[in-house]
């Protein structure tokens, strides 16, 4: 099978940073399923685990597939089946023509979406629903969390887009971030009752809107750049959720007299370390599935490439390195099957 294969230490838009690699096509453990790649998101991590890594690696983790072969103690997947997920970090990447992960991870895709639509979708759902209403702990219902509020900065981007959407879902009231017409358009259309110009300081943006203080902060993105910032907006006893890895050390004490309670999400965190409630994951990518079908979310597909080649996953890294992407890029691999 054809795998695209990035080499560690180069920058993306070197000659030779990706490359087509032949690989033997993958066979399934007890608990996983091989899929057919029909169509691959683009995500932030691409980028960073590219950045950090030594030697070559097969990047990539969102996905969307047709279900080819399953291993001895699936129980919730048949071949035919088409999923969608955003994988395992410690596992090889799904830009190849067919990919191995656990079971407990994927789920039925939506019926509603294109295979590209879809596969925008996995690792921001994720990422989103686990910051929401695991790490800062609002009720996953519709309209449930009337009365409280959210400050998600970064919203235009991938994550935020989708945390935007559940938030507003939730009854959540949802300040969101961006700095230019289009992208403070895009959190509007997501479902953000109000825009902050993440340029400027996050705490005076607030209070011109006549609030002072938030129940809680969804921080995806310039964590250090706001960290003064976030400790005014933030309600004393409530709770912050990040994403994002600073590149210095902060200071907690900031937050210590409101009691404010930091939580980090990491999606990798439950199949990294095989937790025993990994199968939460494909469980929630589920309701995310229905929400999709039933149209309470949008996908946040943007962008739209197709052909696995190395000079197609080149250009989506450097689009990811521009700095500049509202929702998300995806990659057509199987155009006989995206519809």
């Amino acid at each position: 099978m054809k795998t695209i294969q990035a080499r560690g230490g180069m920058p993306a838009g070197d000659e030779g940073a990706f490359r087509s690699v032949e690989q033997d096509r993958p066979s399934p453990g007890a608990r996983d399923i091989v899929v057919r790649v029909v169509a691959i998101g683009m995500n932030p991590v691409d980028t960073k685990v590219r950045q950090r890594m030594e030697g070559d690696k097969v990047l990539g983790w969102d996905a969307v597939g047709i279900v080819e072969a399953v291993g001895s103690e699936v129980r919730g997947f048949v071949t035919g089946d088409r999923v969608f997920y955003a994988g395992d970090i410690t596992r090889p990447g799904c830009n190849s023509e067919f990919h191995l992960v656990d079971e407990r991870i994927a789920a039925h895709a939506p019926v509603s979406l294109s295979a590209a639509d879809a596969a925008a979708m996995p690792l921001t759902s994720i990422t989103a629903w686990e910051a929401l209403f695991l790490r800062i702990g609002f009720t996953p219902e519709a309209g449930a969390n009337a009365g409280q509020s959210v400050l998600i900065i970064g919203g235009a981007g991938g994550v935020g887009s989708v945390a935007t959407q559940l938030a507003a879902w939730a009854g959540l009231t949802v300040f969101s971030t961006a700095s230019r017409p289009e992208t403070a358009a895009w959190c509007r259309k997501m479902g953000a009752e109000t825009v902050l110009n993440h340029r400027n300081n996050l705490a005076t943006e607030l209070q011109e809107q006549g609030m002072q203080t938030v129940d809680a902060i969804f921080c995806t993105t310039q964590m250090e750049r706001h960290w003064q910032a976030m400790a005014e907006c933030i309600r004393p006893q409530g709770t912050i959720a990040l994403i994002d890895d600073p590149d210095n050390p902060l200071d907690l004490t900031l937050f210590k007299q409101k009691s404010v309670r930091i939580a980090w999400e990491f999606m990798y965190t439950r199949s990294m370390f095989q937790t025993e409630d990994m199968a939460e994951q494909g469980a929630l990518l589920g309701r995310v599935a229905s929400l999709l079908d039933d149209g309470h979310l949008v996908s946040t597909r943007q962008e739209t490439l197709h052909g696995l080649t190395a000079e197609n996953v080149q250009a989506m890294h450097v689009r990811q390195e521009s700095g500049t992407m509202m929702g998300k890029q995806v990659l057509v691999v199987d155009e006989s099957a995206a519809s």
